[in-house]
């Protein structure tokens, strides 16, 4: 009849599938990666075969596929790269996870407590320039040359991340959710727990991605101190003796690895801080 509305349908305008933009916004950004990829090796291939370089000093993309698999099956050094793998992995895990449960805590008090910040920052401004490498003569003669020192050198070079990364989460909370929580009556126990702690978690998470990368810029160092195993051992061990396709080799896998890591604290921040970026 005239002036009837249409009628709708059943499930209504609702129902109606809208296609999500993410998945095509994925596919794209790992396109691209691929892409540059490519071209990247392209390139490199391209300077091998021009010569711009050494060939002793920029080995081909072949020969460093040949060192990878090499590396995985007849190993270098007297042992396949899986074992330095599994000892560099776990050295980099100890010492960034040790940083994470002291420096967190510690950087949530000093964010708190004037007392405790006045007292550990002078300590925490000297500690952060000071290059890793420095502390492995100190190191050695405190604890020997087994795996503290080197699990110690990774977690004193990458707590300052993590405690500086929590202080600022915590500086950062706005004053508006603490004052309609006081509003609410929460106690100070309840304010930090469900207030000013998921706030800081976003950076938190920012401090302990950028941690795990500092943890394996530590790694090298910390495997000069009288190491046989491990990759910065093996970048160390064939650099000396000029086999640059197993170093280029070696840092790939380094790479690599820390990249696995960071999508590892990437999944937990997606998890714990499913908010982040909607507010």
């Amino acid at each position: 009849m005239a002036g009837e509305e249409p009628a709708l349908d059943e499930a209504g305008p609702r129902s109606r599938a809208v296609p999500a933009p993410g998945g095509k916004v994925a596919h794209a950004g790992w396109l691209t990666t691929t892409v540059v990829l490519l071209a990247a090796i392209g390139l490199w291939q391209l300077c091998s075969v021009l010569q711009l370089f050494p060939p002793i000093a920029l080995p081909s993309p072949a020969k460093v596929w040949s060192a990878f698999v090499t590396l995985f099956t007849i190993g270098y050094g007297g042992h396949t790269i899986w074992v330095d793998i599994g000892i560099s992995s776990l050295r980099v895990a100890v010492g960034f996870i040790g940083a994470v449960i002291i420096g967190v805590p510690l950087g949530l008090m000093m964010a708190r407590v004037q007392v405790i910040f006045r007292i550990i920052d002078p300590f925490l401004q000297f500690i952060r320039p000071v290059p890793p490498l420095a502390y492995i003569p100190l190191l050695v003669v405190w604890f020997g040359i087994g795996e503290l020192p080197k699990i110690l050198l990774i977690l004193v070079g990458t707590i300052p991340v993590i405690i500086i990364g929590t202080i600022s989460g915590v500086k950062a909370t706005p004053p508006l959710r603490l004052s309609v929580a006081r509003t609410l009556g929460a106690t100070e126990g309840q304010i930090f727990r469900h207030v000013i702690l998921p706030s800081a978690l976003p950076e938190i998470f920012t401090a302990a991605r950028v941690g795990i990368g500092v943890a394996w810029s530590c790694l090298v160092a910390a495997e000069l101190i009288a190491a046989d195993q491990g990759l910065g051992w093996l970048v160390q061990y064939a650099g000396q003796a000029l086999q640059v396709a197993v170093v280029i080799a070696g840092i790939i896998v380094i790479g690599i690895l820390g990249y696995a890591m960071e999508l590892v604290i990437r999944l937990a921040e997606s998890r714990s801080v499913p908010w982040r970026g909607r507010e």
